[in-house]
């Protein structure tokens, strides 16, 4: 008997037709307030991939985030916007019962073409994934257990007290499913938000949050994500901007062979 990952079985989905699909929050993932965000994402994601009306590959995801999800049963619904002969627009919302929408996503997929490419920007020179030692601390919410953390640089210092000083937002991480899973597009949505919160990493302590919009941009083609396999990613998270009740959150995911598979931004609202 083959045994479902427990990302896979989180982001199951059952059709119901007409683009509709029925599924569950999954306790192997859950966050403070409902399921970790990242699920969510690659759920939305999953509804979309799933359509038989799909072309091309996910270049785009964003997701905003209404409400805190509840447990028990949701309805997924897929809808088209537009297609062209290069790009698919779609529109995918999660909704519950006496809750309304608690979440929703507009996805672009494109067709890979080979095309005139140039890069840039490297990956950081870090040591290798097996050179740095994983990172635990207990009695953290279900999802976090559900990765393999190892911090190069910023690991958190959660339960340090606040000082005057901000820190430094910057960290650096190998991080991959637990257990292993082969990287797809839809482990890539969830690792998009994988980072911790960059409030908790600046002052030292944690605060009232939740992430309002997520969006993630994928470079990762089949052949690239085929050589990663299930070995960790290369991690940086980082922030520009706290102000207002607001704070900006940007990610890189690279492959260990300096590949960029992705790149997000989020907005994080925190209270004082």
């Amino acid at each position: 008997m083959t045994m479902i990952h427990p990302f896979d079985a989180a982001t199951a989905l059952t059709p119901q037709g007409g683009g509709r699909f029925t599924g569950r929050p999954s306790a192997e993932y859950a966050n403070m307030a409902g399921p970790f965000g990242g699920i969510t994402a690659a759920t939305l994601l999953r509804a979309a991939m799933e359509h038989p009306e799909r072309r091309g590959a996910p270049v785009a995801l964003t997701v905003n985030f209404c409400a805190a999800i509840a447990s028990g049963d949701f309805e997924v619904e897929a809808r088209l916007l537009r297609g062209g002969k290069s790009t698919q627009h779609w529109q995918v919302e999660l909704r519950q019962e006496g809750l309304g929408i608690a979440a929703s996503a507009l996805v672009v997929f494109g067709e890979p073409r080979q095309t005139w490419s140039h890069r840039p920007m490297q990956a950081p020179d870090v040591p290798p994934a097996a050179a740095v030692d994983p990172w635990t601390m207990p009695s953290l919410p279900a999802w976090i257990s559900r990765y393999d953390f190892r911090f190069i640089t910023g690991a958190p210092k959660w339960r340090a007290a606040a000082s005057g000083a901000p820190q430094d937002a910057r960290s650096q991480l190998w991080l991959r499913d637990a257990p292993d899973r082969p990287l797809d597009h839809l482990s890539l949505a969830a690792l998009s938000d994988a980072f911790f919160i960059r409030l908790f990493q600046v002052r030292g302590g944690m605060a009232p949050v939740g992430t309002v919009t997520l969006t993630t941009y994928f470079f990762a083609d089949e052949a690239a994500m085929a050589r990663q396999g299930a070995r960790a990613l290369l991690g940086t998270a980082d922030a520009k901007i706290f102000s207002g009740g607001f704070f900006d959150q940007t990610a890189e995911l690279w492959a260990d062979d300096g590949a960029l598979l992705a790149t997000s931004t989020q907005v994080v609202w925190y209270k004082e």
